[in-house]
Parts: C-alpha cells; structure tokens; sequence
C-alpha cells in the first residue's frame, strides 16, 4: 500500500473530535480508498475500472460539475466506454474534508485534484469540491450520489450571480 494510501485511510479514523467505532472506521476508510482508486482509473479513461470500483444504485443521481440538469440511473458499458474517452492522461489525488456515517450510509466531502486533459482539451490541472453519497444494498456500499463542482479554487460574488444567471 502506498504511503499516499497509508495517510488517507488514517486521516479517516477520526471524524470531527470523535473518534469512530472500529467497524465504522473500516468501512469509511475502505469507501474513501475505493473512491480513491476508481476516479484516479477514471481520470486514466478507464470508466469500466471506476464503476467496478464504484458500483452504483439503481436510482444513481449524477450532477455533474459541467453543471445542467443532474443525470439518473446506471451506465451502459457503451456509455462508460464514453466516459472514459473523456478523460485521458490523467493524475489524480484527494483529500478528505468530512465523512459522515450511519449503519447504512457514508457521505464523504471531498476536495479531488487532478491533472487531466478533459473533452479534448489539453491536460491542465482541475480541482473539484464533491460530495459522494454511499448507501448499503445488503453488503454492498453502492455509490447513490456524486455532486461536483469546480468552485475549489472560489470565485467572485459577481462571477457567482453571474452562473446563477445562466450566463
């Protein structure tokens, strides 16, 4: 395991001041290294790699940081062959800001950066604040919701009403 690895899954083991139950600290430091490993395999073209690490709900909700109306439900390999030709080339790192967790769910608030050449534009670096919402389906974590958006860096109050414009 890497030592990037070794820092993230032990950056999880406390929550806020209160330290987590051992089997709770298992299954968010797993979903924050599993979210880890499948965008960095995203962020290289592999969508197939990212959704076998992140299997999703049937009623999976996307919203997207390219912004527009939130996509539903799961991919067709079609669509993650798609995906995957998107993103090409790509490092990708993460950090932890929050996790939360109950018996059946893990929110994760995360700062994800990435140098990546994204739709054909060449790589450059991008960060994005995402939140990922996992839900228990038996004994499966599945991914139910990814928000994002690439406000990491701030923006102005002006450039702020004017995407809340449209414009």
């Amino acid at each position: 395991m890497s030592r990037h690895r070794k820092t993230l899954i032990a950056s999880t083991l406390v929550v806020g001041a209160m330290a987590l139950p051992a089997i709770a600290q298992d299954a968010t430091a797993e979903l924050i290294a599993r979210s880890h490993d499948a965008n960095a395999a995203l962020m290289r073209g592999n969508g197939a790699r990212w959704q076998a690490l992140s299997p999703l709900s049937e009623d999976f909700v996307l919203m997207s940081p390219f912004g527009g109306t939130p996509s539903k439900g799961t991919y067709t390999p079609e669509q993650l062959a798609k995906i995957g030709r998107f993103f090409r080339n790509g490092s990708f790192e993460q950090e932890l800001v929050q996790s939360w967790r109950t018996d059946d769910m893990v929110v994760l608030a995360l700062i994800e950066r990435a140098t990546v050449e994204v739709g054909g534009l060449p790589a450059q670096p991008w960060a994005l604040r995402v939140t990922l919402v996992y839900r228990r389906d038996g004994g499966t974590w599945r991914l139910a919701h990814r928000h994002a958006d690439p406000l990491a860096s701030g923006i102005s109050l002006d450039a702020a009403a004017a995407l809340g414009r449209g414009e």
